[in-house]
């Protein structure tokens, strides 16, 4: 069963979504399905070259469209990633740059654009760190479906929803537009898997070509499944989408928030550095006889993908928006850019104590990185202050730092660091809300505590 998170403001956001005139157009303007898979890295997919065959479903939707091969998110956190995304804003413009910390009131988001052009806006989200409390996202929304009654994290903490229960939730609610479509859609569906801890998925062992050992799969072969495992109920989803006829004019956006360190440079997990592992995400948009298939190798960036749907669907949209619109290059009308920088952000984890959260916005910031012309700087604030700078085409694993010890970091980062740290300051005025104890050991359950 469906059911609504409805406080003051979608209160008042659903009055006015409902008094909204329907934008008529021929054809119709399009339905917007954003799909979003927690803690997918690229290179894990088998679409984007991986060994093994961990997405074929997914696979053939980005072939069915554009696919990014150089897509990054501007921070590798769950919450102000996908913040971030929906606003097309940087977190520390938003004010939501740790989990646990709130957006700024009043921001114009991607659901609130469609909803003033007269769509339907829904979310159903399966992750505690995107929960209304704690992110203001349900302002921006008419109807926000929090999954987090299910046992997931090793059975200890109801907290979140597996891969199946979401896309049941998912395609109850399709069939229910479905049978009075009085207003295009926007609906974002959010996949907690895989995030960890990874758990096995024996039924997925033989498409990947491994054995099963008596559940002593290593944990990358255990992320692996779990890829899997998301990528059929994913196409579950999809096959749905499709049986009630609602494919052909739905735009299908799908991405990541932030991918994944696998022991890289002896780190597990993400968040806390700006290595390809946690920052490269799978990008690609669908859209049936309205986007030609093909790839588009230029850098790009998650903030990127609402203000490129807004030009899809050709809506005006705010000058305050961050990312680039790649609706003429899909269009055929105008080349990528090769040379685009894009700029990154690394914060500590989640806020989870009243001391913690008095400065938590500037004491937060960790790193930050800009990726231009096949290079990345990366410049870690805390103690040394240290400087990498890796050729990412000569040295992907990012093994050499090209950096000179005690060298200042060239303009571009010196700039990105500035325009962040002036950021961080302004947010202040945002107060963050203390969190309850049982959001607190959610948080460090899924190990964003410091």
């Amino acid at each position: 069963m469906r059911r609504r998170r409805i406080g003051s403001a979608l209160v008042v956001g659903a009055a006015l979504a409902a008094a909204a005139p329907v934008v008529s157009s021929d054809p119709p303007r399009p339905n917007v399905l954003l799909l979003t898979i927690d803690t997918l890295r690229a290179d894990h997919m088998s679409g984007y070259g991986y060994e093994r065959a961990t997405s074929p479903n997914l696979d053939r939707l980005m072939g069915s469209g554009i696919r990014f091969t150089q897509a990054r998110t501007v921070e590798p956190l769950t919450a102000p990633a996908l913040c971030a995304m929906l606003t097309s804003s940087f977190p520390h413009e938003n004010g939501a740059t740790r989990n646990g910390l709130r957006m700024r009131q009043g921001l114009t988001s991607l659901p609130t654009l469609l909803q003033s052009e007269g769509y339907l806006t829904a979310a159903i989200v399966s992750n505690w760190t995107l929960r209304h409390k704690i992110t203001g996202l349900a302002d921006h929304f008419e109807e926000y479906d929090e999954l987090l009654r299910r046992k997931r994290w090793l059975g200890l903490f109801s907290g979140e929803a597996d891969a199946a229960h979401l896309t049941d939730a998912a395609v109850e609610w399709l069939e229910h537009y479905s049978a009075s479509p009085e207003r295009p859609f926007l609906m974002w569906v959010h996949y907690t898997d895989p995030h960890a801890p990874y758990k096995g998925h024996n039924e997925h062992l033989t498409d990947l070509g491994l054995t099963e050992r008596r559940g002593k799969l290593t944990a990358i072969e255990r992320y692996d499944t779990e890829i899997a495992y998301t990528d059929h109920e994913v196409s579950r989803l999809l096959r749905r989408l499709a049986e009630l006829g609602l494919t052909e004019n739905t735009l299908i956006v799908f991405t990541s928030d932030h991918g994944e360190s696998l022991g890289e440079h002896d780190y597990w997990g993400h968040g806390r550095h700006l290595y390809e592992p946690t920052l490269r995400i799978p990008m690609a948009l669908v859209w049936p006889g309205r986007i030609e298939p093909g790839v588009i190798e230029a850098p790009a960036s998650n903030i990127d993908l609402t203000p490129t749907i807004a030009g899809m669907l050709q809506i005006e949209q705010p000058d305050e928006f961050r990312g680039f619109d790649w609706t003429a290059v899909l269009a055929g009308s105008a080349p990528p850019s090769m040379d685009r920088a894009t700029q990154h952000q690394a914060h500590r984890g989640a806020v989870v104590s009243r001391h913690d959260s008095d400065i938590a916005r500037r004491a937060g910031l960790l790193e930050v990185g800009v990726v231009r012309g096949g290079y990345k700087e990366i410049l870690r604030l805390k103690k040394d202050r240290k400087r990498w700078r890796f050729d990412l085409t000569a040295d992907p694993g990012e093994q050499v730092n090209l950096a000179d010890p005690g060298s200042d970091p060239t303009d571009g980062l010196r700039v990105w660091m500035e325009f962040v740290d002036f950021g961080l300051r302004q947010s202040d005025d945002v107060p963050p809300q203390p969190l309850d104890d049982e959001t607190i050991e959610q948080l460090r359950a899924l190990g964003y505590a410091d």
